[in-house]
């Protein structure tokens, strides 16, 4: 289960309502959990990048990095999201989770999407990076998410090789929108099953709202390639638990 996982904390110290100097405790807490447990990757924000990847070079932990763009709207232009990306991969990212500009495409401007994932895509390539495209299942209709998990598929076979696309993901949320009513707002089964049978062969990132063992073994059954969870250590705890008492 440990290797589906991306350990996940974005918040800012201002989100967290918190001191900066707190929130890189939490950071730094994250960081000693995955190398406890062998997670796949930590999802940070960029700032935050070297002192992780310190923490995992003395600890000789193979767990990756990751870090967010153009979070949490989208809607910064694709050159801003082009520069973040350059200062996330020189601090050291390994992946790229970009929100695509959502607002843009329910808004029928799929000129601006294409260049977008084009251009995001073509750079994380050439860096050899891993790149999510983060497409906010909450702010969509079904039928968006299935024409927007088809674009980006057609986009990247078509400009890029099928090689290259194991590099490529479709990721459901960031996690931050605000649903009315307290609406699920990310990964739900539902809108899972819509990215897999549309955007595969592109890998799929379930994140937004994975909190327990049993519905992060109904994503990986469903053939979710990465789970994006703040609560990994639950998750790992109870499996092993689980385990436990199969063993009896």
């Amino acid at each position: 289960m440990h290797q589906f996982l991306d350990a996940t904390y974005l918040k800012s110290s201002a989100q967290a309502g918190i001191t900066e100097a707190e929130n890189l405790e939490i950071v730094k807490s994250l960081t000693n959990e995955a190398i406890a447990n062998n997670y796949k990757l930590l999802m940070i924000r960029a700032k935050y990048i070297p002192k992780v990847k310190q923490l995992l070079r003395i600890a000789n932990a193979p767990t990756l990095i990751g870090t967010v763009i153009g979070f949490h709207e989208g809607t910064s232009t694709v050159a801003k999201k082009l520069t973040e990306a350059e200062t996330a991969i020189h601090l050291g990212a390994d992946e790229l989770d970009f929100v695509l500009n959502y607002n843009a495409f329910k808004e029928g401007n799929f000129q601006l999407i294409d260049q977008e994932i084009i251009a995001c895509t073509k750079y994380c390539l050439e860096k050899q990076k891993v790149i999510k495209w983060i497409i906010e299942t909450a702010a969509l209709t079904n039928e968006e998410i299935v024409v927007i998990s088809q674009r980006i598929r057609e986009i990247v076979l078509k400009h890029f090789t099928i090689a290259s696309a194991k590099n490529v993901f479709v990721k459901s949320s960031t996690g931050f929108y605000k649903t009315a009513n307290h609406i699920p707002n990310g990964a739900t089964l539902e809108n899972m099953r819509l990215i897999i049978a549309h955007a595969k062969p592109l890998k799929v990132k379930a994140a937004g709202g994975v909190k327990t063992l049993e519905m992060a073994k109904k994503m990986i059954a469903l053939g979710v390639d990465r789970i994006g969870t703040s609560s990994a250590k639950e998750i790992v705890k109870n499996e092993i638990n689980s385990n436990k008492i199969d063993q009896y």
